[in-house]
């Protein structure tokens, strides 16, 4: 089963968890299914048509799912995403 990590920053939208058991043959599938689970981080990450925000990164063995295909990248069992909000500052 994989696994999503989540940064400290966004653990309120999942009760505190530092990694959410997903289910999913590929990063989108995954992503959906722990939206499903906790539907209050969905605006948080996603966009009105669903698409993922810009600053919203998920990599899966430290590639940028985005450099490889997407939600459509194949995971894994025991596959980890690490979700990982960009951050902006001067």
């Amino acid at each position: 089963m994989p696994t999503i990590r989540i940064p400290n920053p966004l653990r309120s939208y999942v009760r505190g968890q530092t990694e959410v058991p997903v289910q999913g043959a590929t990063a989108g599938m995954a992503l959906e299914d722990m939206l499903t689970q906790y539907p209050a981080f969905r605006p948080q990450l996603c966009k009105a048509d669903g698409s993922l925000r810009a600053f919203v990164n998920l990599f899966l063995n430290g590639q940028n799912i985005r450099d490889l295909r997407g939600l459509d990248t194949p995971l894994g069992p025991g596959d980890i995403l690490n979700l990982v909000p960009s951050i902006a500052g001067g």
